[in-house]
């Protein structure tokens, strides 16, 4: 079903009206794309699960290549390269940590101010696909929080926060924000039933993204606006 889809003059065009409307920027190197909620980066295993961001771009543009990934419940900023050189290069900046990426999220309860989180985040293979935080976990996991702003949704306390993933595990934010107290809103991994229903989505999304240029190495910064 997917391969037929695929491959028909209307769903060409549709992808083509997804390209306008999702593409950030682009040259010849790399491209920055806005992922919408509820769509994988790439495939799964299961034929159910072959349409995703970077088949999609395949469809139009055969030199699309994979730098980088968001989970599928998570919208934002996505960097594909569109040559070998652009994605070696700006991956080798997000393996050296030299990228900077900002996301903002609706966490639920009453957060104050700022802080760090920095404890392991691990796989945990009794319950996939959670993850846990181990504190004897070789690997750190370290992330930066700030308040936005407080808010109220139906009729309960929440909290809008920016946050700094300065590593890049697995469900890191997701499962940060649990371990303090404040599950992200519409987290159905991490948040009470409660808390997943305040909200249609998981209110996570990855709303400005910085590199060098791979050519030029002037520093570059995206953003993309926040859904909710």
């Amino acid at each position: 079903m997917i391969a037929r889809l695929f491959s028909s003059s209307r769903w060409k065009a549709t992808l083509s009206d997804f390209l306008s409307e999702h593409l950030i920027h682009r040259d010849e190197d790399f491209m920055v794309i806005h992922k919408p909620a509820g769509l994988l980066t790439v495939p799964g295993k299961t034929p159910d699960l072959q349409d995703c961001l970077i088949n999609r771009l395949l469809e139009l543009e055969q030199k699309t290549l994979l730098i980088h990934r968001l989970d599928r419940d998570t919208s934002g900023i996505l960097v594909f390269g569109l040559s070998k050189f652009g994605q070696s290069n700006i991956s080798r900046q997000f393996q050296d940590r030299q990228t900077s990426k900002i996301y903002q999220a609706l966490v639920a309860g009453h957060l104050e101010g700022q802080g760090t989180v920095d404890i392991p985040v691990i796989y945990d293979p009794s319950r996939p696909p959670l993850h846990i935080v181990d504190t004897n976990h070789h690997k750190p996991a370290l992330t930066e929080w700030q308040v936005i702003e407080h808010l109220e949704i139906q009729g309960q306390a929440v909290t809008r926060v920016k946050l700094i993933p300065i590593t890049g595990r697995s469900h890191q934010l997701r499962v940060h924000m649990q371990y303090l107290g404040h599950p992200i809103l519409g987290d159905t991994l991490y948040a009470t039933p409660e808390q997943q229903q305040l909200y249609d989505r998981l209110c996570l999304h990855a709303t400005q993204l910085s590199f060098a240029h791979p050519k030029t190495g002037a520093q570059l910064s995206f953003n993309c606006a926040v859904p909710f």
